[in-house]
């Protein structure tokens, strides 16, 4: 009989070996397929939710920019006042244009002088949008860090005088401050941010913000936070408060940078700047405003490089030396809430971050110094160099600082650096002591790049240094 092999149940009995061999075969078969099914399954289900979450989360960040996308449509109309000279009618296209492509949505002023004279005042949006109260001649705003310049000009001032030296120690003139190791800080090491104390651990509530004596004693018994003189970290709001008591302590008159100000500089040169606000001035102040997401994501498309401003962003949601430079004061907030928008706290003379004020204001203060009518040649010579180049241990990134002010890259112009400062929502003020400029950008409604990383600013300032260089800024005289 001839067995046919293909048939199992025609095998003989005696092969139950073949037979179990078989059986586990299909058995493990049936295994691996039922495996892949139950994996495909198990994907498929796993890209289903993926998608799902990605729809969903579209579906969320559309609703949450919609209200935001009605309103820019709803928007008021754009207003833009001021003059420029002739030759320099491109600035104010450039500062129209802002507005007219949305990147500033509520208002700003813009100022420049050249040899001395006013070549560009410029101003428009609205101090409140919401509101509907548009930005006026002399509408005034919170320029933030913008401040610390202004401050450093009054040091200058001092150090002119002969009231004290950049290289001294602080102890020198104020005793009580060489305590818990901050007997070898000089005043060009706080100027320059070198001094540890970037953040403080006594918390400052707003008394204390308002009396320079309960201020001296919490900045006496401080420890810094590394060691002074190695290494640099901004000190956001701590700068104000060290260098208005130096010049407390070394004035002839025990004045602090307010008062300072006032009586030296804005009072005598009629300019509308002010670091501790009168109340009867509290109507001109603009409403700041917070960029959204949208705003945000906006400045980031058109320049990779703000991603550095939302690592920032990043580091005030956790315990870094960041968040604790920014939550104390914790009442004083910029970012998220806008606290500063309070009239009580524009009262406060903050001389690192609550100066109040226009880019005309800020402008006519820095041709001042370039105009060398406030300091000296010599002097001003000294605040051409900066005292540090080294990377920031609160914001990790590398900033020139010195003399209380930042000196920011330019190359152009044959110029390398401009002298000045940036303030939080891309305010700025500087001044280009080779070619005679002095110039300030104010805004109100704040953004999230800084100098060149801030779109806005970014064109105005190629604006003002394409006609520079053309040579139209050398004119001897200039016709409207």
């Amino acid at each position: 009989m001839k067995i046919r092999k293909n048939s199992l149940s025609d095998a003989p009995t005696h092969s139950a070996s073949c037979v179990g061999l078989s059986v586990v075969k299909v058995s493990a078969r049936y295994r691996t397929s039922h495996c892949s099914t139950t994996i495909a399954m198990k994907r498929h289900l796993s890209m289903g939710v993926a998608r799902l979450s990605m729809v969903s989360l579209g579906a969320a960040i559309a609703l949450s920019l919609l209200p935001e996308l009605l309103l820019r449509n709803s928007r008021l109309p754009t207003h833009i006042d001021g003059f420029v000279h002739r030759g320099f009618e491109e600035v104010k296209k450039m500062f129209i244009k802002n507005f007219e492509d949305g990147w500033e949505r509520d208002g700003a002023s813009l100022a420049v002088f050249v040899n001395g004279t006013k070549v560009v005042d410029l101003w428009g949006g609205y101090a409140d949008h919401e509101a509907g109260r548009k930005w006026k001649q002399d509408t005034m705003s919170v320029t933030f860090s913008t401040t610390k310049a202004v401050t450093a000009v009054c040091v200058a001032m001092l150090v002119e005088r002969g009231r004290l030296r950049y290289d001294d120690l602080i102890s020198v003139y104020w005793p009580g401050f060489a305590k818990n190791g901050k007997e070898n800080i000089t005043v060009q090491m706080a100027l320059s941010h070198e001094a540890g104390l970037g953040y403080l651990d006594t918390p400052i509530t707003e008394e204390i913000a308002a009396d320079h004596n309960k201020m001296r004693e919490i900045l006496e018994n401080e420890t810094p936070k590394w060691e002074p003189g190695r290494k640099n970290g901004y000190h956001a709001f701590t700068f104000g408060w060290i260098v208005d008591q130096i010049v407390r302590h070394v004035d002839e008159k025990r004045r602090g940078i307010g008062q300072f100000l006032r009586e030296e500089i804005t009072g005598p040169y009629d300019i509308d700047y002010h670091i501790g606000l009168p109340t009867h001035e509290q109507h001109r102040v603009a409403r700041i405003t917070v960029p959204t997401i949208w705003d945000r994501i906006s400045e980031l498309l058109h320049d990779w490089r703000v991603y550095k401003y939302f690592l920032a962003l990043w580091k005030l949601a956790r315990d870094t030396p960041l968040y604790r430079v920014v939550n104390n004061p914790s009442w004083l907030k910029a970012v998220g809430k806008c606290t500063v928008n309070n009239p009580e706290y524009h009262r406060l003379e903050q001389p690192a971050a609550l100066g109040i004020g226009n880019a005309r204001s800020l402008a006519a203060l820095f041709d001042l110094v370039v105009s060398e009518k406030l300091i000296s040649h010599e002097t001003l010579n000294q605040l051409q160099h900066h005292y540090n180049n080294d990377t920031d241990l609160i914001f990790e990134d590398t900033i020139a600082k010195g003399h209380g002010f930042m000196y920011l890259p330019l190359h152009r112009a044959g110029t390398k650096f401009l002298v000045g400062h940036t303030g939080h929502g891309c305010q700025q003020v500087a001044y280009d002591l080779k070619n005679k400029v002095a110039f300030a950008y104010v805004n109100n409604g704040l953004k999230t790049g800084l100098y060149d990383l801030c779109r806005t600013y970014n064109r105005l300032q190629n604006s003002i240094y394409d006609i520079i260089e053309s040579g139209l800024s050398g004119r001897e005289s200039f016709t409207t």
